[in-house]
Order: structure tokens, then C-alpha cells, then sequence
């Protein structure tokens, strides 16, 4: 049977791999998961015991080095919440890493142009469509499924491309053209620095860039993923075809729950 990554994000039928959140997604369902940025592998076990479809590990922002990486997807084994992982940029010898430790997806920043693209889908797939590197380590059950692996991880690995620039909102026609990208990523905070709106997300050309992208993603068939800020959030988006829902980071569930319970109590304190 096919091993490690099967524990997360497979399942496993006549020795090959099936990534269930790739698959939930072609299907034209929402998967919602959350981004992890504090870099300990209590966050990601504590929060794949929930009902997550999967936890995209945020090495873009967060203090996360390979190792540390790894340690934290080994606490999430033996749940169904998948591990994707957000590259620091479109780096090969990184993206080569960061699954052979066994990342199920990947979620590349600043890919801004088609060849941005091409050079992403390159960097995932091992040749001859691709330059990956050979030595699946993790991923691969320590070599003892390395065929099964082989066979299965071109086609099973979701790659997602972000979509944050200016420039990118103009050529994502272009960029979703690319063969072996599955989707994209808005983050809207992100698209907002980009537009010249830093911190005003909610700015009119920003929500008119997120609609231009959701239209060409339509009509290219690709995955469409956004970060939302809240349930609310994340019900309108779903509403406007979002299947890809980041819900959240770990940083603001903490903090918020341990503002609301400090507030409560400074108010009942207060009567006393």
C-alpha cells in the first residue's frame, strides 16, 4: 500500500495514489481548510483533529524551514486533513523539498506571468514533463512505495498558483492556460498591495480584479481559491464559486478567543 502522504490525502486503489482533496475539488466541491503560521507541530495537530479538509502551511510568512516542515505534517498522520504547503517563492530546489517530505499540494506565490507558470508546473513534475528531482523520501514511505509514488504524483499533486500582482490579474487568462496548473489563489490583502490599495482590501478595484480572475477561472475550468476572514466571508465567496476556502491563520483564531475570554473577564471583574 502506498504510505506516508496516503495517511493525509489518498486513498488507495489497485497501488495507486488518489489525492481525495485534488479529487473533492475536480468534482466541484468546497473544500475549507485554514493557513498555518506558527511553526509548531501542536497547531497542526491540534487543528487536523477537526473536520478541515485540509491545512496549508504558510512557509511563505511563517518561521518555517524544511525540517520544521516536515515534523509538523508528521503530526498531522493519521488524520484526514491534507498538507499543502505555500512555497517562499517559485523556487525548484524548495518546491523539491517541500514534497519530498510529503506536501499533497502546493501553493505558489507571485506567479505573474504564463512562463511564471510553465516554470511552477516544471518545478513539480518529475521528467520528462517536469525537473523535479528524484528522491521522494517522506513521500514515498522512505522509498518502500517509490514506484506507486512515481506513477501517481505528477497527476495527484495539486498546484495552485497565487494570483496577487497587478500584472498577474492581466495575464491570468494566460497563466490558468498553462497544462498541470489545477488552480489559482487570491489573497485579497495581497491583491490590495498589489492594486495600490495596501490595506484596503475592501476597495472597489479590488473586488473588481477578484471577479475578472473568478470569470477567466470559469471559463478555464480551474480550481478557484481565496482567503476569507470569516464565516461570512467565506459564505459569500462560496456563493460567488469559490471551492478552494482558506478560513482564517492560527495566529487570529488565538488571539481572538483570548481577547473575547480576556474582555469577558475584565467585565465581570469589573462588578464584582
Amino acid at each position: 500500500m502506498f504510505g506516508l502522504c496516503a495517511i493525509n490525502c489518498v486513498v488507495i486503489l489497485s497501488y495507486t495514489m488518489k489525492n481525495a482533496l485534488k479529487e473533492k475539488l475536480k468534482k466541484g466541491n468546497v473544500a475549507v481548510g485554514t493557513l498555518i503560521q506558527i511553526g509548531h507541530p501542536d497547531i497542526t495537530e491540534i487543528l487536523s483533529q477537526l473536520d478541515f479538509d485540509y491545512l496549508l502551511i504558510d512557509a511563505e510568512h511563517g518561521p518555517f524551514g524544511i525540517k520544521t516542515m516536515q515534523v509538523m505534517l508528521q503530526a498531522m498522520s493519521g488524520t484526514a486533513a491534507v498538507p499543502i504547503i505555500r512555497t517562499p517563492s517559485n523556487d525548484p530546489v524548495f518546491i523539491k523539498r517541500a514534497l519530498d517530505i510529503g506536501a499533497c499540494g502546493l501553493l505558489i506565490p507571485l506567479v505573474s506571468s504564463k512562463q511564471d507558470a510553465q516554470n511552477t508546473v516544471s518545478a513539480i513534475k518529475y521528467p520528462p514533463a517536469g525537473i523535479r528531482g528524484v528522491g521522494p523520501r517522506r513521500a514515498s514511505r522512505y522509498f518502500l512505495d517509490v514506484e506507486e509514488y512515481f506513477a501517481t504524483a505528477d497527476e495527484e499533486i495539486l498546484t495552485l498558483v497565487q494570483i496577487e500582482t497587478k500584472e498577474a490579474v492581466n495575464n491570468a487568462a494566460e497563466i490558468l492556460s498553462v497544462e498541470g496548473i489545477d488552480g489559482y489563489f487570491l489573497g485579497p490583502m495581497d491583491l490590495a498591495a498589489g492594486l495600490g490599495h495596501i490595506g484596503n482590501e475592501a476597495h472597489p478595484e479590488v473586488e473588481e480584479a477578484i471577479n475578472k480572475v473568478l470569470v477567466m477561472g470559469k471559463k478555464a475550468k480551474k480550481i478557484g481559491g481565496i482567503y476569507t476572514f470569516n464565516t461570512e466571508d467565506a459564505q459569500k465567496r462560496i456563493k460567488q464559486g469559490f471551492q478552494f476556502i482558506a478560513l482564517g491563520v492560527d495566529s487570529a483564531f488565538l488571539i481572538k478567543s483570548a481577547r473575547e475570554s480576556l474582555e469577558r473577564m475584565r467585565m465581570l471583574t469589573e462588578n464584582l
